[in-house]
């Protein structure tokens, strides 16, 4: 028997179907409306769109503000100028696990099932950071899945002392390294490459790298980053978070750029800043490379904008793209969704029989009318379980509240 039956599910691509849930999986899709399918419970969801649990690739949850008071949001003429004046202000800050908790409430309220954040690494706050992160991973184990970055926010040659802590970050849970401008942060290309990736083959982890650095420098760091990826066997395990020099270059530039990533498997992740040019979504996809939306920051000293919802951030890429057609919009909704899935490397992922019950139900009438109104979430089920309803965090969510 099954334990859970959706009747009256509009699928993504607008067909009526009854889903079946047995345990913590996709049991059975019927799209004919006549299959005798039942189960110990039932909901009639009246038309409204099922979509797979939806992906947020790259924030971070020890830099956002939400489970604190108002922090005023203070501009910074480089990046090397933000992080600094962003490790003065820590000490003011309620507890990591305290404001990372609130984020992925927010996340989890609002369909995501799937996130990866970068925890700061650095010799003045150390692993604590980390520990935040990790106390609330445990917390709301029951309702997503979070893989964690170390990340050397304040650069590893930068920062003596930073390699050291990365290395033991690993091996106290963090999943993948993380990596930071090596040009523009650490004025050392090699030997940031080299710490990163070394750590990466030791412990057997992916790459996760924020590349800031445009123009030709960027574009010499993304084909070093696609040729290490290619020598260590890493294809379809590294990612490279923000590009911009595949924005800020002409296409004949970036084309033998964007071969090498689609052949070592590089994932590109944007955001569509506001402010920055961006990776041109369509001809890298065109190209063969993987490119996928995330939020980022959310609420911190970087932006005081953002809601954890992955449906706006497919929405803010497809308005600054210029998308317009049903079917780019169903691209712009692949970005936080199949596309994020397989940047992170998640197995069984999406509507389909055998999958896990990863779910978001809400009204809509397909995947382009979902992006563009971005109604509420009326349920959010991981592992076949509501999390969340309406958007309130449900009983199923563990320690919740």
């Amino acid at each position: 028997m099954n334990d859970l039956i959706l009747r009256n599910a509009t699928l993504p691509g607008g067909e009526t179907a009854t889903i079946a849930i047995a345990g913590q999986r996709i049991a059975a899709i019927d799209r004919t409306g006549h299959s005798p399918v039942s189960g110990s419970a039932e909901l009639d969801l009246r038309g409204a769109l099922v979509l797979p649990g939806l992906v947020d690739g790259h924030i971070h949850l020890d830099k956002t503000y939400l489970g604190d008071g108002w922090h005023s949001h203070r501009p910074s003429t480089s990046i090397v100028a933000h992080v600094a004046a962003e490790r003065q202000e820590r000490h003011a800050l309620a507890p990591v696990e305290q404001r990372a908790s609130a984020l992925i409430e927010r996340a989890i309220t609002n369909g995501t099932t799937i996130l990866r954040t970068h925890a700061d690494i650095d010799p003045v706050s150390g692993l604590s950071n980390l520990d935040g992160i990790l106390a609330a991973r445990e917390r709301y184990r029951d309702a997503i899945t979070i893989q964690v970055v170390a990340f050397p926010q304040s650069g590893i040659i930068a920062a003596p002392g930073t390699y050291d802590l990365l290395d033991e970050a690993l091996r106290c849970g963090a999943d993948l390294i993380g990596g930071l401008d090596p040009a523009g942060f650490d004025n050392d290309v090699d030997g940031h490459l080299e710490a990163i990736f070394g750590l990466a083959d030791r412990h057997s982890v992916g790459v996760d790298i924020h590349l800031h650095d445009a123009g030709d420098v960027g574009l010499a760091e993304l084909q070093q980053i696609a040729e290490r990826a290619v020598a260590l066997g890493m294809q379809g395990r590294v990612t490279v978070g923000h590009a911009y020099a595949l924005g800020t270059e002409p296409w004949r530039r970036v084309a033998p750029v964007a071969e090498a990533l689609a052949s070592a498997g590089v994932s590109i992740m944007t955001t569509a800043p506001g402010s920055h040019a961006f990776p041109p979504v369509l001809a890298l996809r065109a190209a063969g490379v993987n490119v996928f939306a995330a939020n980022d920051n959310i609420r911190d000293s970087w932006s005081p904008f953002g809601e954890a919802d992955m449906l706006e951030r497919m929405m803010l890429v497809a308005y600054r793209s210029g998308f317009t057609t049903d079917a780019e919009l169903d691209v712009a909704f692949d970005l936080g969704t199949n596309a994020a899935a397989r940047a992170l490397g998640i197995e069984g992922y999406g509507l389909a029989v055998g999958n896990p019950a990863d779910l978001v139900v809400l009204d809509a009438r397909h995947v382009a009318e979902a992006v563009v109104a971005r109604p509420p979430r009326r349920y959010v089920m991981r592992h076949g379980v509501i999390v969340a309803q309406d958007g309130m965090l449900t009983t199923g969510s563990g320690e919740m509240t």
